[in-house]
């Protein structure tokens, strides 16, 4: 007497179509989806991911005029490096203090005037030794991260003679560096220059950045695009 057969296979059928679909499910949790044998390998995640907060804040920076601003003269920043938060030192060797290792400081200046120290050039990667002299400071300069003519063109020129002078002399703003690399770079905004050694490209838009929010300045269409390029390799 013959049996006649089941449909679905019994039991032994089920179970392993309840396993298959366990380990369907584990498969794609894990790996995003099965993939049959041979395909291609999924693409690896990136090793950095772009900064979405400073690329908002880019992008919300308000348009800079659209018509170039004439006047602009150095002397309307100040004349020289001033003492805004009044600590008894200038600007300038604040920030070398802040900058610099190593640092000796001449007598009588309440540690004040920098006479040697040690610089890690952010902008070459790059060790410069720093002397105070006429023939050897311009080796390390300070540069403002925002140019001074770069900030008249985009807002600074319709600010008051205070505000000019706050702006120039403000730490934020300032960074000591490699001078050879200071004076290449000139008054260019991010489009036209950026660091030389690219480990520090993302930490330069984000205080370049920081600046314009500050000051409330304006920016161009190719500098906002170079500085939002930044920030997307940035993490």
């Amino acid at each position: 007497m013959s049996r006649r057969r089941r449909s679905g296979g019994g039991p032994a059928v089920s179970i392993i179509l309840v396993l298959a679909a366990v380990v369907i499910a584990v498969l794609w949790t894990v790996g995003g989806s099965p993939r049959a044998t041979g395909a291609a390998p999924a693409s690896p995640r990136p090793a950095v991911t772009a900064d979405a907060g400073l690329l908002t804040t880019i992008a919300s920076l308000p348009a800079a005029p659209s018509e170039p601003v004439d006047g602009y003269e150095r002397d309307l920043f100040g004349k020289g490096w001033k003492d805004p938060d009044r600590n008894g030192c200038d600007a300038r060797n604040d920030v070398l203090a802040r900058d610099l290792a190593d640092t000796t400081f001449k007598g009588g200046t309440h540690d004040c005037v920098v006479l040697t120290g040690t610089l890690q050039d952010p902008y070459t990667g790059t060790t410069i030794r720093f002397q105070r002299g006429n023939d050897t400071s311009e080796l390390v300069q300070i540069d403002h991260i925002v140019p001074l003519s770069w900030a008249w063109q985009h807002g600074a020129a319709f600010w008051s003679g205070d505000e000019r002078t706050q702006f120039a002399n403000d730490q934020l703003n300032l960074l000591a560096v490699d001078g050879p690399t200071n004076s290449a770079k000139s008054d260019s905004g991010p489009a036209d220059w950026l660091p030389p050694d690219a480990d520090y490209s993302c930490e330069y838009a984000e205080r370049f950045t920081a600046v314009l929010v500050t000051y409330a300045l304006g920016i161009d269409d190719a500098d906002r695009s170079a500085l939002s390029a930044v920030a997307a390799q940035c993490g």
